[in-house]
């Protein structure tokens, strides 16, 4: 008794596009034809089928097939390469479910970098939305780092900033400007993973510049912007008035 292409499909589990695909790439031999033009497949071709589901099954790649079948030291090494695959698949699940536990527990950090979660609710949408984007450049030291930066308290000057409305006056934006610098350069030497982004990035200069830029620009107002160059300006004088009194004459 011989089979169609249907039910030998339905005897291993598999669909008559799957068949002829095989056939397509030589996995699996042409059966002979009845005198109706016909396939007749046979036991052999129902063994060779589910030999090949149990492969793919298993992972193997129908381009492997053959290679495992003959069970040489080419067939383990793929077999072992497998399962390294595997292994670090499950561990990336394993991962995945601690962050869904960890999303579970706190709806605000679903969106959260890993290892950011806890902080969810103390930082405000700006900042979430910041570091969202900087996870995409920052190397994991220096999102360690970062993380470290914010887990302390929220700052009344960090409240005043984060706060501040984009038609702020010169001297608030000035004023804040003088109070904030001390801070970033204590932080600077603090986390020196963070005080050059070229240094801090796994991404070349240009493009963690362009995305830090950007990330600014658009969470941040006119006045938060003028404040940070200010900032930036302030940090600026300071180091060049220390090195010329370093190089002045004693």
């Amino acid at each position: 008794m011989a089979w169609s292409t249907r039910q030998l499909a339905e005897l291993a589990g598999t669909t008559p596009k799957a068949v002829r695909h095989y056939h397509e790439i030589g996995l699996l031999d042409e059966p002979e034809r009845a005198s109706n033009g016909y396939k007749r497949y046979g036991v052999s071709h129902l063994v060779r089928l589910l030999r090949i589901r149990r492969l793919t099954d298993l992972g193997v790649a129908l381009a492997d097939v053959p290679a495992v079948k003959s069970g040489d030291e080419r067939a383990r090494q793929i077999l072992r390469d497998l399962d390294a695959e595997l292994a670090a698949d499950i561990e990336r699940r394993r991962r995945m479910r601690r962050d869904l536990a960890a999303v579970i527990d706190n709806r605000a950090a679903l969106d959260m970098p890993p290892d950011f979660k806890t902080l969810a609710d103390d930082l405000p949408e700006t900042q979430r939305s910041l570091l969202i984007a900087y996870s995409s450049i920052l190397t994991p030291e220096a999102m360690a780092a970062l993380r470290e930066q914010l887990s302390g308290p929220r700052t009344d000057l960090e409240a005043e900033f984060a706060a501040l409305d984009e038609d702020a006056p010169d001297d608030v934006r000035q004023r804040l400007a003088e109070q904030m610098a001390p801070e970033v350069r204590r932080q600077h030497r603090d986390h020196p993973d963070l005080a050059d982004l070229g240094l801090a990035s796994h991404r070349e200069r240009a493009v963690a510049e362009s995305v830090a830029v950007q990330a600014l620009a658009e969470f941040y107002n006119r006045a938060h912007l003028d404040v940070l160059r200010r900032v930036h300006s302030i940090l600026v004088e300071n180091d060049t008035a220390e090195s010329e009194s370093d190089d002045a004459p004693q």
